[in-house]
């Protein structure tokens, strides 16, 4: 990859170079303004707990976990496969021996 494109890709969540050693030593502060406003909107405090999406931190995981939609699965799994059993076979067999 070409330095630009990684340069072009990182550009909105790393800081600009703005604090150079010459700004830093040469004593004008009023240059770091941009690098201080940045730094100063970023959030303070300890991260937030994490919300993890999807099925398993839905149902399994936290104070509400629960085997009901698992066991409501494999029931409906179950239900589904002698539905079509029983129309491709075994409603057959109801009232005549094979």
């Amino acid at each position: 990859m070409h330095a630009s494109l990684i340069r072009r890709q990182l550009g909105g969540i790393v800081p600009p170079k703005i604090a150079t050693p010459s700004l830093l030593t040469s004593g004008s502060g009023s240059s770091l303004t941009p690098l201080v406003n940045f730094y100063s909107k970023l959030p303070k405090g300890p991260a937030s707990a994490v919300s993890g999406g999807g099925i398993k931190a839905r149902f399994f995981n936290g104070k509400n976990a629960s085997a009901a939609p698992l066991v409501w699965t494999i029931l409906g799994l179950f239900t589904f496969g002698y539905t079509i059993d029983y129309q491709m076979h075994l409603k057959h067999h109801k009232n005549h021996a094979h």
